[in-house]
């Protein structure tokens, strides 16, 4: 979601700051700010649109001051526009507060401090905190905004700075991310650590509740009440350059690029040398925990909930104990009932999603355990969670997940395999061969992606249709819905996906000469009836798009194009097949001169529910 980026030291702030607010364009936003102190007061600069209309604006205004905030915005309350933008300030232009979250009761809140005289500028919820801030404020910045917090009910990462208080920055975290950076002779707040990686590796995870006054010198952290916290920071491994696209037009593609070595890297991680069993060194969950398990939930959103899915089949076939999969919007309004031994997998890229938070909490209270498999370090889902599984996938830059999904994946399978023997689902001899076959996983994906030419011709002949039909069985329907999720997400082209079963119960009425249909056809048990869908398809002029497997010539006859995958155990063909539906998803979208990796509407960690 909006991105926050606040720094003080003794450099100029308004180059820091917009090199920080670059980073987090990636989250997903419509307009940007910046606010900085000098000479006791607060100057405001932003602007609708991309970051690139705000520097423009600051070449023509530029702003001094060694302390300062900015943002990223992504909107809720009123449309994208300049007044909206933040940061936002009080009625004398003393105060600025930059946002993250939602204000649920800011009409109540705006209707009573418009009664006590306060002039608002904007249509936004943030605007009320400044305000509130303002109206509190008795020579003494910490208890204003204090005072302030308890008046709002939300969720919130917010940073402050006040004109009275030249050499002090604020920041609070409910329910919302926020993380500190630690330099020398200069501090920073951050939505993500991705905006300060540049300038230092020391990182403080603010928990919910908690609140950090710092200046150049020094960083106090308190609860919201005021009581002191004591938190070591955590050295980041990895740099920027993992954040740069490396001579990729896109992000999308330099990520989906990096999929074998993605898969490589788990593998070796998790996997024994002789290929005999997985170990997860972080999982912290006990064996006799894990052995009494009776049944999984998983929760998880997005393209989190289709890894999920596929992880259903996954750890059904392998450990042989029941598996529900909720939308954790879904599962936490549901009032789920959980089994006895219950164990809640949450999976998330970034460990910040709200509804999957909320559903872990829920999971909790009903007495489940909880395992998180996330990629983001310290995140707020890695806290909450009895068990966690690192992805160590790196950072995903582009909104639509690709290196994420088949990484969440590698860990669902590794952890089905650790499963299924602590269950004794599965013999060792069973696991040597699975984890032999997954090892040949980096090597497939490398090979499709060294062939494209079946995929560019179909972004070529196909980019301008205007509806995708995307049909999977068994262990690959969770791709026919991530596949039509990623056209979706980056082309804007209406894309649906479907159980193939479920073609002629409504989906057949489509079917015309203008509708290509994906077909994932691969060599499986369920290959039979895929083909006799794409016979079907075909004798009501569809236009075929078959991924299949090599060797396959019976396929030609019915498909217009078909993409061939490496031989693959039918277990593990999700992997392959994904980055195939990525690489339909990302040349089309190419083709039709989208913003791949920042889509409108989009935000890469949906922090708000």
């Amino acid at each position: 979601m909006c991105g926050i980026i606040g720094y003080i030291g003794n450099e100029q702030a308004q180059p820091i700051l917009l090199e920080g607010l670059k980073q987090l364009e990636y989250r997903g936003y419509d307009s940007a700010g910046i606010a900085t102190l000098i000479k006791g007061s607060v100057s405001v600069r932003k602007e609708k649109g991309k970051i690139a209309a705000l520097e423009k604006l600051l070449d023509k205004k530029p702003l001094k001051g060694t302390i300062g905030l900015g943002h990223t915005r992504w909107a809720t309350h009123g449309i994208p526009n300049q007044s909206n933008a933040h940061p936002h300030v009080d009625c004398h232009g003393d105060i600025a507060v930059v946002h993250n979250g939602i204000v649920e009761n800011y009409e109540e809140l705006k209707e009573k401090l418009m009664q006590e005289g306060h002039r608002f500028n904007s249509a936004t919820d943030t605007e009320v905190i400044a305000h509130l801030i303002e109206k509190f404020y008795k020579d003494d910045l910490e208890a204003a905004v204090r005072a302030a917090i308890r008046e709002i009910k939300g969720s919130f990462a917010l940073g402050v700075i006040s004109a009275k208080y030249p050499d002090t920055i604020i920041g609070i975290r409910y329910a919302s991310p926020l993380v500190i950076g630690l330099g020398k002779g200069e501090n920073f707040i951050a939505s993500d650590i991705t905006a300060v990686l540049k300038h230092t590796k020391d990182i403080i995870f603010l928990e919910d509740n908690e609140m950090v006054i710092m200046n150049k010198d020094s960083v106090k952290i308190t609860t919201i009440g005021g009581r002191p916290v004591q938190r070591d920071a955590v050295k980041i491994n990895w740099d920027i350059s993992q954040a740069q696209k490396s001579g990729y037009p896109h992000f999308m593609l330099k990520e989906i690029a990096e999929q074998p070595t993605v898969v490589e890297s788990i593998l070796n991680h998790r996997v024994s040398q002789g290929k005999e069993s997985v170990y997860f060194e972080e999982l912290k969950i006990q064996e006799d925990v894990l052995s009494k398990i009776e049944n999984i939930n998983i929760v998880a959103c997005g393209t989190a909930y289709h890894a999920g899915l596929c992880g259903k089949y996954i750890l059904e076939e392998l450990v042989k104990i029941p598996v529900a999969v909720d939308v954790s919007s879904e599962f936490r309004y549901r009032n789920p009932i959980l089994g006895k031994n219950a164990l809640t997998i949450s999976i998330s890229q970034s460990g910040e999603t709200a509804d999957t938070l909320a559903s872990m909490r829920e999971a909790k209270r009903l007495g489940a355990t909880i395992l998180s498999i996330v990629n983001v370090l310290g995140s707020t889902v890695t806290r909450e969670s009895d068990g966690i599984i690192y992805t160590h996938a790196g950072p995903e830059i582009g909104v639509a997940s690709t290196k994420a999904y088949t990484a969440q994946l590698c860990i669902l399978y590794l952890f089905a395999i650790y499963m299924g023997m602590l269950k004794g689902a599965v013999s060792q001899q069973k696991v040597k061969e699975l984890l032999s076959q997954m090892q040949q996983l980096p090597q497939i994906i490398a090979k499709l992606l060294a062939d494209q030419k079946v995929i560019l011709k179909v972004s070529k002949e196909q980019h301008n249709k205007k509806c995708f039909l995307y049909l999977g069985r068994n262990i690959n329907f969770p791709n026919a819905l991530e596949g039509a999720l990623k056209l979706k997400e980056i082309s804007y082209i209406h894309a649906e996906g479907y159980a193939s079963g479920e073609m002629k119960h409504g989906p057949i009425a489509l079917i015309d000469k203008d509708m290509p249909v994906v077909c994932i056809a691969t060599a499986s048990s369920v290959y039979d009836k895929m083909t006799s869908n794409i016979q079907e398809i075909k004798s009501r002029s569809g236009i075929v798009i078959s991924i299949a497997t090599e060797g396959d010539e019976r396929i030609k006859h019915h498909s217009d194009y078909v993409i061939y995958i490496p031989p693959v155990n039918e277990l593990f063909s999700p992997i392959p097949v994904a980055v195939c539906l990525q690489l339909i998803a990302y040349y089309i979208a190419v083709k039709n001169n989208r913003d791949v990796d920042q889509p409108r509407n989009l935000a890469k960690s949906v922090t708000v529910e």
